[in-house]
C-alpha cells in the first residue's frame, strides 16, 4: 500500500505481510510524525515549558532514586514521545536539534544528516513511500528558534542507553551542573 503525506490511501494492492491493525497504526504514527515536524515551533515551546518542571523534580527523583524512577518515567516518556514523534527511545533525545523529527526513524539510523540516497521528491530510498526523516528534520528545524542546532554534529548513539529516559538524564545533568557551580 502506498500512503500520501496526508495519510490517505492512494493505491491499494495486496500485501500479505502487513495486517490491517499494523497498517493503521503505522499510518497514524507516520501522519502524526509529519504533523510534529510541521509544528516544530509549537512543540519546542511546549518542551521549553515542561523541561523546567522535569528539572525542578530533581529532589523527588533523587529521593526516590533515579534507578527506581527510570521505568515509570521511561514509560511515560515513551507514551508521550512515541505518539508525537514515533520515538524509538534511544535515551539520547535530540528532537530539539532535529526539528522535532526523531532521527532514529531513519531506516539506516543516521544521526547526523541524510544519506546520499534521498530521492528528488525528498523521499527515502529505503522506504520510498515515506519522506526522508532528515528532509523533515531540516524543514522542522527551520521553524524553530534555534534553527542552526541541526548543524551541530551529534555523538554516535550509545546503545547501552536504549529504552532509558532522556528526561531523567536532562534533570540529573542540570542538577549536576548546578551543584558544580556552587
Amino acid at each position: 500500500m502506498q500512503i500520501n503525506v496526508t495519510g490517505s490511501l492512494t493505491a491499494l494492492h495486496a500485501c500479505p505481510s502487513l495486517h490491517l491493525k499494523d497498517f493503521l497504526q503505522e499510518t497514524s504514527l507516520y501522519s502524526i510524525r509529519l504533523w510534529a515536524a510541521r509544528h516544530a515551533r509549537l512543540l519546542e515551546l511546549t518542551y521549553r515549558a515542561i523541561e523546567p518542571v522535569i528539572i525542578k523534580l530533581h529532589p523527588l527523583w533523587k529521593s526516590v532514586g533515579y534507578a527506581r524512577a527510570e521505568k515509570p518515567v521511561a514509560r511515560l516518556e515513551q507514551a508521550c514521545k512515541g505518539l508525537l514523534f514515533d520515538c524509538q527511545m534511544c535515551g539520547q533525545c535530540i528532537l530539539s536539534s532535529t526539528g522535532m523529527s526523531c532521527s532514529m526513524n531513519c531506516p539506516k539510523n543516521l544521526r547526523n544528516g541524510p544519506c546520499g540516497g534521498v530521492m528528488q521528491n525528498g523521499n527515502c530510498e529505503v522506504e520510498p513511500d515515506k519522506r526522508c526523516v532528515w528532509v523533515e528534520a531540516w524543514e522542522g528545524s527551520q521553524r524553530m528558534k534555534d534553527s542552526d542546532a541541526i548543524q551541530v554534529v551529534q555523538l554516535p548513539v550509545d546503545h547501552r542507553l536504549q529504552g532509558t529516559s532522556s528526561w531523567l538524564r536532562v534533570a540529573r545533568q542540570a542538577a549536576e551542573r548546578r551543584e558544580s557551580l556552587k
